[in-house]
């Protein structure tokens, strides 16, 4: 295993992430660190890097190498964006954080940024059309793909801060700011050919911290109990009322917003209103925010350098696997439980009735059914359920995670706790809660006919005739251990498909 160090220096704030890469291609982030050094602040004058901003910029990256050093990174990859790449004074700035910090800083062209921006959504998304918005503190990226293919991209060389320091004079009220920048941005969209032949059916993707600082804010207003910002869906009737309720505010009240970072509270109304522009020029309803972007990208290279010429084929598959290794769980017992569980799920459809894409909530819980024994194996089924809501899961949605962590509670026994599954009903309707019960007995049942981990029962074959459910199993060796766990689940498989069971 490999410890690297990845620095991503911005217009508007410096990020250190401290990654492990494992054997076969597979990573984890396990430290991060950030500092709001507002690098582009004032540039427009001049086009040179300010000595303040300099100075804060050479402290907070002598931070990062502390850290980088006394963590065991082996490697650090630094890369610089906007601010950086357009700076009168490149050169000597680069000199002075080499010869002070030890770090060497590779200056990104805006194709490079648009082009590790673009891989860290595709390898974690499982959106097949795309726009993407990034917005950055000097620059706002546009990215557009389809069939996991980049067609066209556009830098367009202002940001949160650049846009805040633009339009700042003049005596404006904050809303008369706001609705300077929507004009001023909007003109610039006007002037990128591409975006006027863009699909209907085209997906909005939102990346960068703002959008971060905007599902903090929504998940206070609206008390959504995920932390996840990844796969998180906003509406633009929803975003609306928080974009007019910010951009009417003096700073000191925009401090004062529960989610809203101090640091950023100066310049969140500037992205807003790009935001409220790029939806109205491109005409979408909805959004979906992206918790993976440019770092992202690069952990990807350099994880999975396949990954430069072709994104990953399957991203949940891939997520999945991650974190089966990451906890340590026994993967040929995972393997066969997965296998098993599809079998039952496709043998018994006659009766749950259920479209396909169920079966990717029961891979879910199939796949991390046991990773609560990292915490401690009695009632790791709740143990499980807490990590899968609050892991890193990629190409799948916040309903399915939810009802994913559910089923997973369920593999032991029927382990649904009325006052936690009340909290997700934002994300989960009441209807779920039988799905839940029939995906949950049939990993119990999987899980059971693998019970020594020993793989003996190889496959299943089920009969339904009248009121009973013949399950025939093909075995390698003595099955008694597994069969009698199995039946242990007759009376929820009862209860949940109003058959009986019987396991041969």
């Amino acid at each position: 295993m490999e410890k690297i160090g990845i620095i991503d220096l911005g217009s508007n704030s410096a990020r250190l992430v401290i990654v492990n890469l494992f054997a076969e291609g597979y990573f984890m982030v396990v430290d991060e660190l950030k500092e709001s050094v507002r690098l582009g602040q004032d540039m427009e004058r001049d086009g040179f890097l300010k000595p303040a901003r300099v100075a804060e910029t050479i402290k907070t990256l002598k931070m990062f190498k502390k850290l980088c050093d006394s963590s065991g990174v082996t490697r650090i990859i630094a890369v610089a964006t906007e601010a950086v790449r357009r700076a009168k004074n490149q050169r000597s700035f680069l000199d002075e954080i080499q010869a002070t910090c030890g770090i060497k800083i590779r200056v990104l062209s805006a194709e490079e940024e648009a082009v590790l921006v673009y891989r860290g959504v595709i390898n974690t998304m499982d959106i097949p059309k795309g726009i993407v918005l990034e917005i950055g503190g000097g620059s706002t990226k546009i990215v557009y793909y389809n069939r996991r293919n980049m067609l066209n991209y556009a830098t367009l060389p202002f940001g949160a801060v650049t846009l805040t320091g633009l339009f700042s004079g003049d005596g404006l009220k904050p809303e008369e700011q706001a609705a300077k920048i929507e004009e001023f941005f909007t003109e610039q969209l006007k002037q990128v050919e591409w975006l006027k032949e863009l699909d209907p059916d085209v997906q909005m993707i939102g990346v960068g911290g703002s959008f971060r600082n905007l599902f903090k804010i929504t998940k206070m207003v609206h008390k959504y109990p995920l932390d996840t910002v990844h796969n998180y869906k906003m509406q633009v009737e929803d975003f609306t009322p928080v974009y007019d309720m910010i951009k009417v505010l003096d700073l000191d009240k925009k401090k004062k917003i529960k989610g809203l970072s101090a640091e950023r509270a100066d310049i969140l109304p500037a992205a807003l209103a790009v935001i409220n522009s790029f939806v109205k020029y491109i005409g979408v309803d909805n959004f979906t925010f992206s918790g993976a972007g440019l770092r992202e990208g690069i952990m990807f290279n350099q994880a999975l350098p396949m990954t430069v010429e072709k994104p990953i084929a399957d991203v949940l598959n891939y997520s999945l696997t991650t974190l089966v290794k990451y906890y340590d769980c026994e993967e040929k017992h995972v393997e066969h439980v997965v296998n098993l569980s599809i079998q039952l799920f496709k043998q018994l459809r006659v009766l749950h009735k259920f479209p396909r894409q169920y079966l990717k909530i029961l891979k879910v819980a199939a796949m991390l059914h046991d990773c609560g024994m990292r915490i401690k194996y009695y009632n790791h089924q709740r143990h499980s359920w807490y990590m899968i809501l609050n892991a890193t899961l990629y190409g799948v949605t916040h309903r399915d995670i939810v009802l994913a962590a559910f089923t997973a509670c369920c593999h032991k026994k029927e382990d649904i706790n009325p006052y936690d599954w009340a909290r997700y009903r934002d994300i989960i309707s009441d209807d779920d809660l039988e799905v839940v019960k029939k995906l949950g007995v049939m990993l119990r049942i999987a899980e059971s006919l693998d019970r020594a981990d020993s793989g003996t029962i190889k496959s299943i074959n089920c009969d339904i005739l009248g009121d009973s459910v013949i399950m025939k199993t093909e075995v390698e060796g003595d099955a008694t251990l597994e069969i009698k766990n199995a039946m242990a689940a007759a009376n929820e498989f009862r209860k949940s498909f109003h058959k009986n069971l019987e396991i041969l």
